[in-house]
This record gives structure tokens, sequence and C-alpha cells, in this order.
């Protein structure tokens, strides 16, 4: 018999779109796992320990190796740690085109998507909304007529797109904004519902209401004088 696989831990929070990412990586890779989900609000020493640096989820222990943290390292440690289907392209071009484009969904969609939502009305949050569904509009070409980003299943840059399918419905109802509409980007909202219905996807996701709530808290939180 083999050497036993070292453990693993997801440190988490719920309704954590970054901690959705690792866990859906865990769940497709067939890895099993514990999931510890922190209070933010009282961090744990645990996660302290372990992410020091930024103090935030997710973070994967695995065994006494060093932990990792941001979602997107995350989701490529565990597709070369583990056996199973590829999160990732084998093909050197098409994974470094799978990476560029998770980036962009952190560093053009998400980023704009945000100020979108929750600035204030004014020039800045309508070039905002401009900026996101710019933004969007090219990560639909990019999709095209396929299921998924990742081709016939869900793949990295799925999973880094995660926050589309699911949290920015919610966002859009507490904030009174709405960005994505059907009728605008078709293609990318079939595409929502098809990664949310996944069965691996499925599993990871926050029940709607309870987000809901928790936003709500989160909103509120970040316009109350301190």
């Amino acid at each position: 018999m083999g050497e036993p696989e070292p453990p693993v831990k997801l440190i988490s929070s719920f309704g954590s779109t970054f901690s959705h990412r690792a866990e859906v990586a865990l769940r497709l890779k067939r890895v099993s796992y514990e999931l510890v989900v922190e209070d933010l609000r009282n961090k744990s020493q645990l996660l302290l320990t372990h992410n020091p640096v930024h103090k935030k989820v997710p973070v994967l222990l695995h065994g006494d190796r060093h932990a990792i943290s941001e979602s997107l390292v995350i989701i490529e440690y565990v597709d070369e740690a583990f056996a199973g289907r590829p999160l990732l392209p084998t093909d050197p071009h098409a994974r470094a085109t799978a990476r560029f484009w998770a980036h962009f969904i952190d560093e053009k969609c998400m980023k704009s998507l945000w100020a979108a939502l929750w600035m204030e009305p004014s020039e800045a949050q309508r070039r905002s909304v401009a900026e996101a569904k710019g933004s969007l509009a090219l990560l639909e070409e990019h999709l095209g007529e396929r299921s998924f980003f990742g081709g016939d299943s869900v793949g990295l840059v799925d999973i880094a797109a995660s926050v589309l399918a699911h949290w920015l419905g919610v966002m859009e109802q507490i904030s009174g904004v709405t960005v994505v509409t059907d009728a605008e980007f078709p293609t990318l909202c079939h595409w929502a519902r098809r990664y949310a219905s996944d069965e691996d996807v499925k599993t990871c996701l926050p029940e709607r209401g309870e987000l809901i709530a928790e936003e709500m808290f989160r909103s509120m939180a970040m316009t109350t004088p301190q």
C-alpha cells in the first residue's frame, strides 16, 4: 500500500466568491477536504498564522507544506497536485490563454463591476458601468459558442468567472444597479445558468436568501461611520 494522502484543509468564509473558487476546484478533482468556515469579523489564529500577509480567505493547507493563498493560485495548485480531469489545458499556449482570461476577470471585470455597483450615482459611476460592460463584452466574445470557457466542462476561467453566475445578481438586487441582462449579454447569461447547474458547483453555492442577507450586512457596514 502507498503512503496515505496528506490531509487537505480549506479555510473559507460564508459567501466568499474567492473561497467558492477554491472549493469548486477541490470538488472537481474529487479531493477529500475539511472545510473551516471563518468569521472574518473575528479572524481566528489559524487564519492569521497561515496567511499573515493578507489575512484573507481562502487558504489551502495540504499536509505539513506551507499554506497556499490566493484563489487562482490555489486552483492551479490543486490541478497540478491531484489526479483527475484537468482544470487547465495541457497545451502551453492554451494554458497561458486561460490564465490571461482568469486574470482579466479579476483585473478588469470585477474591479469595474464593483465600482459600478457600489459607487454613488455620478459620472465616475456611469463610466464604471460602461467599462464593466465593455470588459464583459470581450469576455462573452471569448466564450463564443462553447458551453464553458473550458470547452465541454468547467475549467479555470469558468471558476474565475463564478461571481457572474451567482453573486452578481445578488449584488445588483442590493445596489439597485443592473449591469448584465439576457438581452445585452445572452451568451454570458446562458453560460452562467449552465455553470450554476453543474452538480459539483451547486454543492458550493451559498443559498441565495442567506447570501442576500450577508451582502446587505456587508454593504451596510461599508457605509456606516466608524
